[in-house]
């Protein structure tokens, strides 16, 4: 039985009796999410009313996300998160840190952004210039790093961590001359901008893959994205939402049953499994499924 029966069988018992379940006899989630103005805030905040109404008590961390989860989901300060494909890898095979995925959820892009005027049209015109890799304990910040190491500058870039809208600023500010990004197409806070461009990366996916695993995909910035007249090839990185081990099995079933019957209502960003899908969300490599999860797809498939 799938702990929402249970909890809807157990609530009415307690009517029957004259009495109402309390707070704390309700299930209770900690959902570390992202930065503000990012999808994994913006899913979060959507995926939490979801669990709420099957009975559990939720509480929404913003953070800086991926990497920042992963570690608050080690140390037991979370028990739900979203994750960069690569830094679950990481975490898992390299870290060997006790987290498991619930779902692989839908394509990041990484978004190489320049000033529209910029002089840099290839990411080795990045040599010796300022540039945002992403906030501290992002996700953005392990993929952008990775680029960088792949992509043979001739002098090192200057190298900051920011977020997406510190990044922004600087930018404009003339500050950086490039930032990275990684999230969902088009994202909110780009797309409202008509002075960015965006740099080719594409190139770079056949050497990460070797370097560093199958994590990382072909992906293209459709034309009209952020105001291009032509697609922009770059790197993609899926998501996943991850969770502690050591949540029980009931548990990491519902949430997992919860995700895909809310589907329509979370609006995950338009990219390839933006609208979840069962078969591609078991795909998550070397980061294991917890076994809650791995039993609500075989009831689905048999």
């Amino acid at each position: 039985m799938s702990l929402t029966r249970r909890v809807f069988l157990a609530g009415a018992a307690l009517a029957v009796a004259g009495c109402s379940a309390s707070t704390e006899e309700l299930p209770q989630l900690r959902l570390a999410t992202g930065s503000t103005g990012g999808p994994y805030e913006m899913l979060g905040d959507r995926f939490a009313p979801e669990l709420r109404r099957d009975g559990f008590t939720v509480t929404v961390i913003k953070t800086a996300a991926s990497v920042q989860n992963l570690t608050m989901l080690t140390d037991g300060r979370a028990d739900l998160g979203f994750a960069l494909a690569d830094s679950a890898d990481d975490a898992v095979r390299v870290r060997h840190q006790p987290v498991m995925a619930l779902a692989r959820m839908y394509m990041n892009y990484v978004h190489l952004v320049v000033a529209e005027d910029s002089l840099v049209r290839t990411p080795q015109d990045l040599a010796a210039r300022q540039v945002s890799i992403g906030a501290d304990g992002s996700g953005t910040a392990v993929t952008a790093a990775r680029i960088l190491a792949v992509a043979g500058l001739k002098v090192p870039a200057s190298t900051t961590k920011l977020g997406l809208d510190e990044s922004i600023k600087a930018l404009r500010e003339g500050d950086l001359a490039a930032f990275f990004w990684s999230g969902g197409v088009p994202t909110p806070a780009l797309a409202k901008l008509n002075d960015i461009r965006l740099v080719p990366l594409e190139q770079f996916v056949p050497v990460l893959r070797r370097t560093y695993g199958p994590v990382y995909e072909h992906a293209s910035f459709p034309a009209g994205v952020y105001g291009g007249a032509k697609p922009v090839p770059t790197v993609g990185t899926p998501s996943y939402l991850m969770c502690r081990g050591s949540l029980p099995d009931d548990v990491a079933y519902t949430v997992t049953e919860t995700l895909f019957r809310a589907r329509d209502r979370l609006q995950a960003p338009t990219a390839p499994g933006g609208r979840l899908d069962r078969r591609y969300a078991i795909g998550t490599g070397v980061v294991p499924l917890h076994p809650g999860a791995a039993r609500y797809y075989r009831s689905v498939y048999g």
